[in-house]
Parts: structure tokens; sequence; C-alpha cells
């Protein structure tokens, strides 16, 4: 007698069981990573009123009481305790929290002071500056392909210093104090949600300590003055409280997409939050794009695509030979 199987009904299995495979919630998150950064300028120029320094320790304080939250419903908080005990690994922190809090900061005031596209650029040349760091301190080898990126980066940052008359300092600034960041973060092995609490915990007292005394010393003796502090009005302090959910939800859901998706979908992915940036910055904000900018940038573009080619050739190269017999 034969037995015949009958396949399992494709209707009978939930559509969202389906479709949340590993591969898609790594996508999902990505997306929402890089969507939430792209698009952080309309929220950051709510608050265009508030002094980039102020919203910054706002950013700080906030951001700490949000992450500590999650690393205590998941339990991380040991993790936390041991690199308060680790001397080096704290002087290493020490580093990276203050460069991705001058990396905030300045971040703020290009985006209050109408200099969006020049951030976004900072992000673009990030990658190839990751490049340049890997080699010069990573003894990392320089291929022929990055080379050229690289190049490319250089003369694309010759053309906007000519255009604008001085060195784009913002995008520079943006792009090696990320670059130094990744580059110090990796001698600790901690995931960014354990990272970031620890560099807030840093941050935590001088950013509270500065906020306490606008609001107890500078705002009393101007009373006429623009509030500062805690003296703001409902709406401006809902907004500065949400700056710590606008900081820690990128990061856990970019932690998620590196965990289930490939280097070359998240290099790709990570491209879509400084484009959303220069769209944003001349449809939205109407900051000029002259032709020297549009030359600038598209240099850019083409020393990422040379990049972005050759690293996927590479890792699919690599693929393939450990693949081999």
């Amino acid at each position: 007698m034969t037995v015949s199987a009958e396949p399992p009904r494709q209707g009978n299995v939930p559509y969202l069981a389906r479709f949340a495979t590993d591969e898609a919630r790594g996508l999902l998150s990505g997306v929402g990573a890089f969507f939430i950064w792209g698009c952080a300028p309309v929220y950051f120029k709510w608050l265009s009123h508030v002094s980039p320094i102020e919203i910054a320790a706002h950013r700080a304080v906030w951001s700490l009481l949000f992450v500590a939250i999650i690393v205590m419903m998941t339990g991380r908080g040991r993790q936390i305790a041991e690199i308060f005990r680790a001397p080096r690994t704290l002087a290493v922190f020490v580093v990276t929290t203050l460069l991705i809090g001058s990396n905030w900061m300045l971040y703020i005031w290009a985006i209050a002071n109408e200099r969006i596209l020049e951030g976004s650029l900072g992000y673009y040349i990030n990658p190839l500056v990751n490049v340049l760091l890997g080699l010069l301190f990573l003894g990392e080898r320089l291929n022929r392909w990055q080379g050229v990126a690289i190049l490319f980066a250089v003369v694309a940052v010759a053309i906007m210093t000519m255009q604008l008359g001085f060195l784009p300092w913002v995008s520079l600034y943006l792009a090696f104090s990320f670059g130094f960041y990744g580059l110090f973060r990796k001698k600790v092995a901690v995931d960014s949600t354990v990272g970031l609490t620890v560099e807030t915990i840093l941050m935590f007292p001088l950013a509270l300590g500065f906020l306490l005394y606008l609001t107890f010393a500078v705002q009393p003796m101007s009373p006429g003055a623009a509030p500062v502090g805690f003296h703001h009005d409902a709406w401006t302090l809902v907004l500065l409280a949400g700056t710590g959910i606008v900081t820690a939800v990128p990061l856990i859901l970019f932690a998620t997409a590196a965990r289930h998706l490939t280097l070359t979908t998240l290099g790709l992915l990570q491209y879509m939050s400084p484009t959303l940036q220069a769209l944003l910055a001349v449809f939205l904000y109407h900051e000029p794009f002259g032709e020297p900018r549009m030359l600038a940038f598209g240099l850019i573009w083409i020393g990422l695509i040379i990049y972005s080619v050759d690293g996927y050739r590479r890792r699919h190269a690599a693929a393939m030979a450990g693949k081999a017999p």
C-alpha cells in the first residue's frame, strides 16, 4: 500500500511567520536603521532653536535612560560592570566617547546651520576613510581599486575646497571622527547597545551637570532670554527626550541587521542614509547644489561604486575559494 503524504498547504502557515526569516528581519532592521539616520536632519531641525551643545547634552542624558532600560531587560548589566573593572578597556571607551560625542555635536551644528550636504558628504566619504585607516593603523593592504576609489574622494574634497573657498572641515571631521570611532571600537568586543550604554554613562555626569547649570544658574540670571536647560516649553522637552530614542533605536536595529545580513548587503544599505540626507538638504531645505558640488558628489559616488564592486568581488572570490575541495 502506498501512502502519499500531502504537503502542508501554504495557506495554513501564517503570512508573517513565513516572511519573518532571519534575512528578512535583517533587511527590515537595516532599512529601518539607515532610514532613521537618513531622516534625522528633520528631527534635529525641529530643535534648531536649541544650541547644538545643549542638544548633545540632552541626547546623552536621555540616551542613557533609554538604553539602560534595554540593558536591564536583556540582562547585560554584568557586561557593563566588567568593562568598568577593566582599566584598559575603559580607557578605550573614554576615547570613543570623546569621538562620538564631538561627532554628534558637529552633526547637530551642521543641521542647524544649513550644512546638511556637507554632513552627508562626510558619511559618504566614511567607508573610504575606513579603508585608509585600515591601511595606516591595522596593516591592511590597499589594492588597486581601493586606491582608485580613495583618489576619487581626494579629488572630490579638492573640488569642494575650491568651491567653498576653504577645506570642507565639517565633512572631513564627521568622516574621520566616525572612522576613528570604528577603529577604536574594534579593540573591544561588545555589541552596540552595551557600547552605547558605557559611552553614555561616561557622558552622563558632564551632560547632566551642564543642563543643571543652564537650568539653575544661567536661566534665573537672564529671565528675558530664550529658555535653556529644563526651562524649555513642554513640546521642546518632549523632542529633547526623544533624542534618546532617535539615538538608540537605529543602533539596535543596525545590530540586528549586522547579525543577519552579509557585509555586502549591509555595505550597500549604508549609502541609504547619506543619500536621504542629501535629498532632504536639496529638496526640502534648499541648500545650494551647484555644478562644483554636483561634480564632487558624482566623483564620490563613482568611488563608492568602485569600492563596493571590488568588495563584492573579493568576498565572492573568498567564498568560492572556501567551498573548493
